[in-house]
């Protein structure tokens, strides 16, 4: 039986001897080997870096949030720098005069109409009351019954008080309705037109008159100057009812109205011109009495009225007042400004 070798090859040069041969039964008799498993092929994949796994156990409750960062404090503003004395007293001074204006113009405006309202109201009541049981003035001057007299003696003769409700003026076409009052003096003119007490009064003979504010206080007689001829102006006093009839508005330079005739009543409405609170002139309107004339009581004479009750004169009676008024205004002020 042939042999067959078993094994590598010898090398070619012979050098290394060949080992004893194999015997070929044994070859056959040699059980197969078994086959080799396959490896399997394991893909190695690269870990990609990744947030730690935030460990929590199951039962525990979520943790509180975290507390904000506290915010940098700002940064203290520099102190300003300190206010100049002389500036300070003058802004100081400033202040008070703003205050003692505003306090005028308040008292003109807002208090002073409230004051003509409620004077005028009372003095309607009082003048309605006089006509119905006939007791209304018909003259500036009236009986002194103070000390009172015996029944046979006639009772003095004094002026009437001012403000004393003497007449209740109507002007349809400016729509005017006012009760006049005995005295042409600032204080009497805050409640409504003054009666000049040396006049007589409106339907008497003689040329009566009667002066009115323009401007605060009720201004009643603001809208006289849109008066012309033709007009007509209505007068109740003691003695009834008197109408007139306009006969022209004038102004410093204009011509003075015709003479009036002896017997004969006229009505003479007198106010300011110019700036309402800084009057240049005085405009007056003239009116002849259309009504029959009354009978002219005892008059004080003409021109004896007094001083204050003339054209742009003031009231020294209310500088007093207004020195104590303004003194309280200036005090509260000053309060208000250092305190």
């Amino acid at each position: 039986m042939p042999t067959v070798p078993i094994g590598p090859a010898p090398p070619p040069d012979g050098d290394v001897p060949a080992g004893p041969p194999v015997p070929v039964s044994l070859v056959k008799n040699r059980p197969p080997a078994a086959p080799e498993a396959p490896v399997p092929r394991v893909r190695l994949i690269k870990a990609q870096p990744h947030e730690p796994w935030p460990l929590k156990p199951p039962d525990d409750p979520d943790p509180p949030p975290a507390d904000p960062e506290p915010e940098p404090e700002p940064e203290p503003e520099p102190e300003p720098p300190p206010a100049d004395p002389t500036l300070r007293t003058i802004s100081q001074v400033l202040a008070i005069l703003a205050v003692l204006l505003l306090g005028f113009l308040v008292q003109l405006t807002l208090f002073g109409g409230l004051r003509h309202d409620r004077d005028q109201a009372q003095s309607f009541r009082e003048f309605r009351t006089q006509l119905a049981i006939g007791t209304a003035p018909v003259g500036p001057l009236a009986e002194n019954v103070d000390p009172p007299v015996p029944p046979a003696t006639p009772a003095p003769l004094a002026p009437l008080a001012p403000g004393t409700p003497v007449a209740y003026l109507e002007i349809p076409k400016i729509e005017l309705k006012e009760v006049v009052v005995e005295g042409a003096t600032a204080r009497a003119m805050m409640s409504g037109p003054g009666h000049r007490r040396d006049s007589p009064l409106p339907g008497q003979a003689g040329t009566s008159l009667i002066l009115g504010r323009r401007g605060a206080y009720g201004h009643p007689f603001r809208d006289i100057n849109r008066l012309t001829a033709g007009d007509e102006i209505v007068v109740t006093t003691g003695q009834g009812r008197h109408t007139f009839t306009v006969i022209g508005v004038r102004r410093a330079g204009d011509p003075l109205p015709p003479a009036l005739a002896r017997g004969k009543g006229r009505l003479t409405l007198v106010t300011t011109d110019g700036p309402t609170f800084r009057p240049t002139d005085v405009v007056r309107v003239d009116a002849d009495l259309t009504s029959d004339v009354q009978e002219r009581p005892a008059q004080v004479p003409s021109g004896s009225a007094p001083e204050n009750e003339s054209f742009f004169a003031g009231d020294s009676s209310a500088l007093l007042p207004l020195v104590l008024w303004g003194a309280l205004m200036v005090g509260a002020s000053a309060g208000l400004v250092w305190v």
